[in-house]
């Protein structure tokens, strides 16, 4: 896991906020925190400024005395700090990390990492886990494709805790969140009085990344003359602070993840044609959970599990509950599926969540649930057989045999209600006819139909 330098970090903050020092000591730091800035005898690696503070005049007495240490400056003010990170109250852990580029934990360069991140057992996500182990030793630039909420960073991480890199930083930069005119500073870090409000020197993105991986998310939101400037970096690995003339080298490795279609972007004038060639060396497509729904039961059982580690409150899913939310689209993808699994949560700890106990978007456009999935009333309430786990046995299960049960008693439950009538339990499931009966032939089960049947 990656840490801090033994060089100390200075932090200056309010005297009713006692959190910050101990965040710090947390993450293995030392920690200054003198009365007065003018007390300091060691160099800091890094000044923390509580706003209040800032306002006060102090960061200002240690930037005149630190030029060159970077800051991150906490809470709101009327201070011009906007050559600073700031990041808001209440602290976080999480947020903190990302602030200094140190990403997530990163692991030991050995790839049963990436078994751990990547969750599915559907052919294209094993060839997704392929991909990276095929990658992720080398370094070549890769370029993640998918949807929104896919998790293209979470591919990244792999390839970077499966790599050489695994012990240095990962960092990563929202391309479409940082605002234009500022994203040369992020990437690239600037110098005292480069611009308004550059109080202070800042190492970029790319200098927190040495020897690391730096991952640009969302990469084809960058503005055309920021491309430019970052086709050079990647040409000539070298690059300047904004406000100084010293080339510096860099040795960060690049990952970079879209959702927009960048050859589209290039006969629209949008993106560069030469930065997509330099980038798309080695292309992943991650495809949208509604193409792997089969994975659901594993992604909601890996999301509960992550949860369950972090003391937060977990509920279990019914086969009925899954079945329903496998006929949703899932527009969020997997990032949507660990918001509703979160929610379940809170409401229902330790419980298991039935069809309508679902927010009512999973359950059809009237709010109900559909016909299709969930019996009428009087009908068998439940599937008995198979149960969802509330965990997933050390042993594991097998996941085509548990899906292949869960389909054949839904399939018998229509067929029941709808007297053996194979068109109308079709309707009821959501299918065609034809499909239905090439399940039924699949599977084994026998219906006669009724007369009324042609």
């Amino acid at each position: 896991m990656s840490s801090f330098p033994p060089s100390p970090v200075l932090v200056l903050q309010d005297a009713q906020r006692q959190d910050l020092g101990e965040a710090f000591r947390f993450l293995g730091c030392e920690v200054l925190q003198p009365d007065d800035p003018a007390d300091l005898q060691a160099t800091p690696r890094l000044v923390v400024a509580d706003a209040e503070r800032a306002a006060e005049g102090f960061l200002e007495a240690v930037s005149d005395r630190f030029p060159d240490v970077p800051v991150i400056l906490l809470g709101e003010s009327q201070a011009d700090a906007q050559g600073s990170t700031r990041l808001p109250y209440p602290l976080t852990l999480s947020s903190l990390r990302a602030a200094l580029g140190l990403g997530a934990p990163p692991g030991e360069g050995d790839d049963s990492v990436i078994s751990r991140l990547m969750v599915g057992q559907t052919r294209v996500m094993q060839g997704i886990a392929r991909l990276i182990r095929q990658v992720a030793g080398t370094e070549a630039t890769v370029m993640i494709n998918g949807e929104t909420g896919v998790g293209k960073e979470v591919v990244a991480q792999a390839i970077h805790a499966a790599s050489p890199r695994a012990k240095g930083p990962f960092v990563a930069v929202h391309c479409g969140a940082t605002p234009a005119d500022l994203l040369e500073s992020e990437l690239f870090g600037h110098e005292k009085g480069a611009f308004t409000g550059a109080i202070t020197a800042r190492k970029g993105r790319f200098e927190l990344a040495e020897n690391g991986t730096l991952f640009l998310d969302e990469i084809g939101d960058m503005p055309l003359p920021m491309q430019v400037k970052l086709l050079r970096v990647l040409q000539e690995r070298t690059f300047e602070r904004v406000g100084s003339n010293r080339t510096q080298t860099t040795n960060a490795r690049i990952i970079v993840a879209t959702h927009r279609d960048l050859e589209q972007e290039i006969a629209e004038g949008r993106f560069r044609e030469d930065l997509y060639f330099r980038l798309n060396v080695f292309p992943i497509e991650i495809p949208p959970l509604r193409e792997r729904i089969e994975d659901l039961p594993l992604l909601i059982e890996a999301i509960s599990a992550r949860f369950r580690d972090e003391g937060r409150p977990v509920a279990r899913f019914s086969p009925r509950a899954l079945a329903v939310l496998a006929h949703y689209d899932w527009p969020g993808n997997v990032r949507e599926l660990a918001n509703l699994v979160e929610r379940m949560g809170i409401m229902y700890p330790d419980e298991v969540v039935e069809p309508d106990m679902l927010p009512p978007r999973f359950l059809g456009e009237a709010g109900e649930m559909p016909p299709d999935v969930i019996p009428e009333e009087g009908l068998a309430p439940a599937v008995p057989n198979p149960t969802l786990p509330a965990t997933l046995p050390e042993e594991g299960i097998d996941l085509r045999e548990f899906m292949a049960q869960m389909e054949t008693e839904l399939i018998r439950q229509a067929l029941d209600a709808c007297d053996g009538v194979v068109a109308q339990a079709a309707r009821r499931l959501g299918m065609r006819r034809t499909t239905l009966v090439e399940k039924m032939r699949k599977y084994g089960i026998s219906r006669e139909e009724e007369a009324s049947e042609s």
